[in-house]
């Protein structure tokens, strides 16, 4: 199935046949799903919820999913205090509306396949979640996915996850995912990350997201990952990715050391996203698992954004090119380069020439001061967030 057929499928199911159940404790929450069949819906009245839920095999179906949400969403429901919020594991069908995930010392929400690839998670809807304050260091996530595939993330805001190490999102082995519209809020800690796709992940479309100081890294597509974990599982003698068929697109970038890098992918599309003060490189080409197999990061597409920078927070030209990667395969277009301080100094150094680039053309934002980095009405400027195309 083609990318846009199966996320246009995906969009369109629906709860054409919902029950619904209503909870005000943490003992009638677990009651409630250890109940749940197709189609019903779990409301969760206005409170805090505490306690670390896990639950597992937890299955709807395509057009009858088993839905968790606020009953009111002007006062949505806490889940607070303890390792992880919730843990669902080899769902099937099922969604999250309008809940609040807080202060956890390990994840916020954690989805996986229970070890097993041959039955992946699937069919997983997070709409309108607020997941914040996870973790204090380390690798500690907002929300952690494992082996999921047809998924969709969207509406949701992430904020304060792991320093020096955690993600906003972390994907791992996943497939066929949308993750769109969502907020991501952290600090420029060079170890974190806001969205990461390691671990063999492919066909991930991440679109008209905002990020704000998302970690070091704010888009990591790829990374390092202990070989065991790739889902499916690598095949000896084969050519190996930790990503592929990556598309970054139409979102808007505020701060991070570089808001996209390229991490052992082979191939992967950034296109029309606002990128403003990175604060060292607009992008990185990066290798970090170098095991046998592994190919190089290659075949990356660059086009149509628009990137302003302030010549203080540039480095080397503002591309990062690492060692054991295939920069030569990269492809840059279109894209806008504005630097606030020395418009004469525009121009970055890229590994290939690039296409009908705009270089010291100054692009007016309605108000970048205030992080409003909307371009201008009437304003010319055919790259960046606000060109994406329906």
């Amino acid at each position: 199935m083609k990318r846009i057929e199966w996320l246009l499928v995906f969009a369109c199911a629906s709860n054409v046949d919902a029950a619904d159940v209503t909870v005000r404790s943490a003992a009638e929450f677990r009651r409630a799903v250890a109940e749940a069949t197709p189609g019903v819906r779990i409301l969760l009245g206005p409170g805090n919820y505490a306690g670390g839920f896990h639950f597992a095999n937890l299955r709807g179906e395509t057009n009858r999913p088993i839905v968790i949400a606020a009953a009111d969403l002007a006062k949505p429901p806490v889940i607070s205090g303890g390792g992880t919020g919730m843990h669902f594991t080899d769902p099937a069908f099922v969604e999250l509306h309008h809940l609040t995930f807080a202060a956890w010392s390990g994840n916020g929400l954690n989805i996986d396949d229970g070890g097993s690839f041959d039955t992946p998670a699937r069919g997983v809807v997070l709409h309108g979640l607020t997941v914040t304050n996870i973790g204090l260091k380390g690798n500690r996530d907002g929300i952690k996915l494992s082996g999921l595939v047809d998924f969709r993330i969207e509406g949701c805001t992430i904020e304060g996850w792991g320093i020096g190490g955690g993600s906003g999102i972390d994907m791992v082995g996943c497939h066929r995912g949308l993750i769109t519209s969502n907020v991501f809020r952290h600090t420029d800690s060079t170890g974190s990350t806001g969205v990461q796709c390691k671990g063999g992940t492919s066909r991930i479309d991440i679109q008209r997201n905002r990020f704000e100081n998302a970690g070091g890294r704010g888009v990591n597509i790829g990374g390092s990952t202990g070989l065991p974990f790739f889902r499916p599982a690598l095949k000896p003698g084969g050519e190996h990715r930790e990503a592929q068929d990556i598309r970054v697109e139409g979102n808007t970038f505020m701060g991070s050391s570089a808001p996209v890098a390229f991490v052992g992918v082979d191939g992967a599309v950034v296109r029309f996203n606002t990128i403003y003060r990175p604060k060292r490189w607009a992008l990185r080409i990066l290798q970090e698992n170098n095991a046998p197999g592994f190919i190089s990061s290659r075949n990356g597409e660059f086009t149509d954004n628009v990137v302003v920078f302030h010549s203080s927070e540039w480095s080397t030209g503002g591309v990062n090119i690492g060692a054991n990667t295939a920069p030569q395969s990269f492809k840059f277009a279109r894209n806008w380069w504005h630097c606030l301080d020395q418009p004469a100094r525009s121009k970055p150094q890229l590994p290939t020439p690039e296409t009908d680039g705009v270089y010291g053309k100054a692009v007016q934002f309605r108000d970048a001061i205030k992080g409003d980095l909307r371009v201008a009405e009437g304003a010319a400027v055919t790259a960046g967030a606000h060109a994406l195309k329906p």
